[in-house]
């Protein structure tokens, strides 16, 4: 015997829980499936070295779904205004969200406290299996059917992968991937820094990766650095006061003197891209639909607006309307293809252009970062694709 409902999310990622909450109140039964058990409750002052940059689109987005309220104010910081260097000291770009018309270009939140406040709203809106692992994926007419490890069954009209970039419901659906390593690792910590970054976001394309610091609430800011893998490994076995060396050489004492207030760690970056986003009675979302490299901070503001698109394409025609209807789901996937493949292009681009050590690209790409500084129009653009 199955326990039936409308729409399966496996996955119980930030994107996921976003969802799930986004369909409370649609009149469609749901269920969520996620294997790990969710962290403990956010507590103290300690922060979480991963964060993420919401877009003010994403930010919207969630205070529509009940997270945003959840979140304390004073943990979340602004980002006003973004300074990108190239890798000779002369060529920058810069953003602000007054010139371009908008109250900010991003807020910073951290990981586990945005996790806490979706899982409250998403047990309150769906059948939670959790921690539970899934064995099986099959289709069957109009019922998509997920096995649960314990022998049980679940069947709905409409199975959503959320299960991130290693998507098992992507891979038992047969949908092909494309990967394209990077050779990188994303290294993140936390710092106290010694000036007030007054809400600017750096970011430093140096010819060894990335490196960006964004701002935390008071004399704080994070770190993110896309760099070789081996570079990568000898940084976070650093300790921490050389690592805060490391990071003020860098980032040309920006901040001033460095703290290390979490422990560094890493993750692999790639870049993937799938064939399609959609089956009969599936739907992907999120880094199981899609990976970028992070320079640009689009990864999760990406899988939000997936679950955004979906949420209206399945709301849009009611429940009454079979959620796992092919015609119905390509809605979705045209709606999302066209913004999926700029930022993936985009990024891809970036990311090979300054990881290049050729002397005529060094000079054309320094000179590319001079000539769009003086296009407001051209960084206004820019600045109104990335807050959406």
């Amino acid at each position: 015997m199955h326990r039936h409902f409308d729409v399966i999310i496996v996955g119980g990622g930030l994107v996921g829980l976003s969802f799930a909450a986004a369909l409370r109140g649609s009149g469609l039964k749901l269920a969520l499936v996620e294997p790990q058990a969710p962290g403990p409750v956010p507590a103290g002052e300690a922060w979480d070295n991963r964060i993420y940059a919401i877009s003010p689109g994403s930010a919207a987005f969630l205070e529509r779904c009940g997270a945003w309220q959840r979140l304390r104010p004073e943990r979340l910081a602004r980002i006003d205004a973004m300074r990108v260097h190239g890798d000779d000291t002369r060529a920058r770009l810069d953003f602000d969200a007054y010139d371009a018309g908008l109250r900010e270009l991003a807020f910073i939140v951290e990981n586990d406290r945005l996790q806490h406040a979706l899982w409250q709203i998403a047990r309150e809106c769906a059948s939670v299996y959790c921690p539970a692992n899934w064995t099986a994926l099959r289709f069957q007419g109009d019922t998509a059917v997920l096995g649960l490890e314990d022998g049980s069954e679940i069947a709905a009209r409409l199975v959503v992968g959320a299960d991130g970039a290693g998507s098992r419901v992507r891979a038992q659906a047969g949908i092909a991937v494309t990967p394209d390593d990077y050779g990188q690792l994303g290294v993140v910590a936390n710092f106290s820094c010694e000036r007030p970054h007054r809400g600017v976001a750096y970011q430093w394309f140096r010819r060894d990766g990335v490196l960006a610091l964004l701002p935390l609430p008071g004399n704080r800011v994070s770190m993110v650095w896309s760099i070789a893998q081996e570079r990568g490994r000898d940084l976070i076995a650093l300790p921490a006061p050389d690592l805060a060396v490391e990071v003020e050489s860098a980032s040309n004492g920006v901040a001033g003197a460095l703290d290390v207030i979490t422990p560094a760690t890493a993750f692999p970056l790639k870049l993937q891209r799938v064939t399609h986003f959609v089956k009969p009675r599936l739907a992907l979302i999120g880094d199981a639909a899609h990976n970028v490299h992070p320079l640009a901070g689009q990864g999760v503001n990406l899988g939000f607006r997936d679950a955004r698109a979906l949420t209206a394409v399945l709301a849009e025609h009611g429940a009454q309307r079979d959620c796992g209807d092919y015609a119905l789901l390509r809605r979705y996937e045209r709606a999302r293809k066209e913004d999926v493949l700029a930022v993936q292009l985009a990024t891809h681009a970036l990311q090979k252009l300054f990881n290049n050590d050729a002397v005529l690209l060094a000079k054309a790409r320094n000179l590319g970062l001079k000539l769009a500084n003086r296009q407001p129009q051209l960084k206004n653009f820019l600045v109104h694709h990335a807050v959406a």
